[in-house]
């Protein structure tokens, strides 16, 4: 029995890369109970040193500058997705973290190395109004701050090139994506390229500079289904595909960790290309690089799971890199491709036995209109696969997608003897545009009936027990599993929500400011707009929040109270609508985060009261 402490407790080390010159890795591990950044010189023997100290709330994004005496990092207040920049002087230990945004509700929204600028930082912050995103150039030894370029309007960012080159990307008044260049005369915008907004629901990924400043690399579906990489000509608008898989899209719809946000693969010297991520399955890298082709065969060899992330010294000898695993998480590597000597630096969670795990196992399941839904099926480890109780976990989004890889959720779950379905139902990313776009106007429809079909396909093969299946989710998946406690009341024996949408008008209405204009090609586009009384009477028709009376099935719900995303009242007004008919209704409020937790008490915390609930319902073991 894995206990939860196990799974959820800070891990001994993760999420380490390289320093520039190659001699030392950072990394993070745990300091009073939350990870902070830890660095330590690469030889064998030498001691690490935490870097950052943060009691209150676990550090999660950090990277090194261009000059290895500097590190930064992000962090919010409690949740609140308040992200301020903060510099690590590594020559001067003793010295506090340095707020390099110290403005009061601000939202650092995007941070990159100034094209051609040594020691300088491209940062996207709204301090000067919450709706728009400015872009300032930032030195990282003095902490000074320049204006390079107001927001040319809500929803519009900034991206720098060359020689003080700007190119503002956003969504236009159709919910079109549309790229522009500023003529640096007379500041007008001259567009470049649009993409149509119903192609890319959540914007496009990615959208890089090439490294002399004439091109730019895209994930476009023009013309196909599949997303593939394409350069663009930022002189003609002109699209050239550099590369594509036949059967899979390129690994936009996940971050394997915040210091792997892109699907490509770039060198660190030069930025050219190295490699590419699809996502199928399992995933492929395709090598663009002769060389890097020769270092990924080697970096393969090193584990039977997912290349995740991946960093080198500015010589692309020495590498560090990690795998996801359905098993064995996070095993990371160091590779010194001069000499070919490998060694195994660390597993985050060695007191896990592989062995001991549940392996996740990729199905396909038909939905009742004939659509392919690509799913993974956990099952408890040393048990008959046959009348199980099972939790049918929804993932958030919708625009995002479950994928193989180690779950602590999943692998609690199994060892408390459930299976774990997870379906990729219509409306998730990473399958082409069409299994996307079924999900218009689906909401509450085909969407949970995917759902509901994935249910059935497990009874019929006689891996759930029918009368002993739960619907459990975060976000997205938390409106799922309303959806299934309230449209579908006879369908689960419980219903777990994490953070879930309970009424979409009140949803949209209250987003951040900065988010409202990129939802015209996402939730405009695929619930409707909660401002056209007509449409607004849909979007009711099709919120948990209007089907109350019809709830039956015990039902638990828990929030985080800072969530901006989702905010409290979605998840209060159902628990008060349903405490008073005497339904039961476990509410949990965790009141240092925000749109799902991050330090491990509250973690624990949580899955211990998931543990108990479903055990009471469904009948399983604890």
């Amino acid at each position: 029995m894995i206990t939860i402490e196990d799974l959820f407790g800070p891990p001994t080390r993760t999420g380490a890369s390289i320093s520039p010159d190659g001699t030392r890795i950072a990394f993070l591990a745990p300091w009073r109970n939350r990870l902070n950044v830890w660095v330590e010189d690469l030889e064998p023997g030498s001691e690490p040193r935490r870097v950052t100290a943060d009691a209150t709330r676990s550090v999660q994004n950090w990277f090194w500058a261009d000059d290895p005496r500097w590190l930064l990092y992000e962090q919010d207040t409690g949740g609140d997705e308040n992200w301020h920049l903060f510099r690590v002087d590594l020559d001067d230990p003793d010295t506090p973290a340095v707020d390099l945004t110290p403005f009061p509700g601000t939202r650092v929204m995007g941070v990159e190395p100034a094209p051609g600028r040594p020691g300088k930082l491209t940062v996207l912050h709204n301090a000067r109004t919450p709706a728009e995103i400015d872009l300032y150039e930032l030195d990282i030894a003095t902490g000074e701050s320049t204006l390079l370029a107001q927001s040319s309007g809500p929803g519009r960012t900034w991206i720098a090139g060359h020689d003080g080159a700007l190119f503002a990307h956003g969504t236009n008044d159709r919910g079109d994506i549309e790229i522009s260049r500023r003529d640096p005369e007379t500041g007008e915008l001259r567009p470049v390229l649009v993409l149509d907004g119903a192609d890319h629901p959540m914007g496009t990924s990615p959208m890089q500079l090439t490294p002399d400043g004439t091109g730019m690399w895209l994930g476009s579906n023009r013309g196909r289904d599949l997303t593939r990489l394409v350069r663009v000509d930022l002189a003609t608008g002109e699209e050239t595909e550099v590369d594509a898989h036949p059967t899979l899209e390129l690994d936009a719809a996940r971050r394997v960790v915040a210091q792997t946000a892109s699907p490509l693969l770039r060198d660190r010297a030069t930025g050219e290309l190295l490699g590419a991520r699809y996502l199928g399955e399992r995933q492929v890298v395709h090598a663009l690089d002769p060389a890097f082709a020769d270092v990924l065969a080697n970096l393969e060899k090193l584990s039977d799971g997912d290349l995740a992330t991946v960093s080198s010294d500015l010589g692309g000898q020495r590498w560090v890199v990690s795998f996801t695993h359905d098993r064995d998480p996070g095993a990371t590597w160091f590779y010194d491709h001069s000499t070919g000597d490998a060694r195994l630096l660390f597993r985050p969670y060695p007191h896990l036995d592989p062995a001991a795990t549940a392996p996740m196992t990729p199905v396909t399941i038909p939905a009742r209109d004939g659509l392919a839904l690509p799913a993974y099926l956990t099952l408890p480890v040393g048990v008959e696969p046959a009348g199980l109780p099972m939790v049918l976990l929804v993932h958030g989004g919708p625009w995002y997608r479950d994928a193989w890889g180690f779950q602590p959720t999943v692998q609690l779950l199994a060892a408390r003897g459930y299976a774990v379905l997870q379906v990729n139902f219509r409306g998730s990313v990473g399958y082409g545009k069409a299994h996307m776009q079924a999900a218009v106007g689906e909401f509450a429809g085909a969407m949970h009936d995917d759902l509901i079909d994935a249910v059935d396909w497990a009874v019929a093969r006689g891996y759930a027990d029918p009368d002993r299946v739960a619907i459990m989710g975060g976000s997205y998946g938390g409106y799922a599993a309303l959806v299934g406690a309230t449209f579908t009341p006879d369908r689960f024996a419980a219903a777990v929500d994490l953070v879930g949408v309970s009424d979409l008008a009140n949803f949209m209405r209250t987003l951040p400011p900065f988010a409202r204009p990129a939802m015209a090609s996402n939730w405009y586009a695929y619930v409707g707009d909660p401002d056209d009384p007509d449409q607004a009477a849909d979007m009711l028709a099709r919120s948990p929040i209007s089907r109350l009376d019809d709830v039956r099935a015990p039902l638990m719900i828990a929030q985080g109270a800072n969530d901006v995303r989702v905010v409290r009242a979605e998840s209060d007004n159902v628990v008060e609508y349903l405490r008073e008919r005497g339904v039961d209704v476990e509410y949990l409020v965790f009141d240092d985060e925000g749109h799902g937790f991050v330090n491990p008490e509250n973690q624990i915390a949580f899955h211990h009261a998931v543990e108990q609930f479903l055990a009471r319902h469904l009948g399983a073991r604890t």
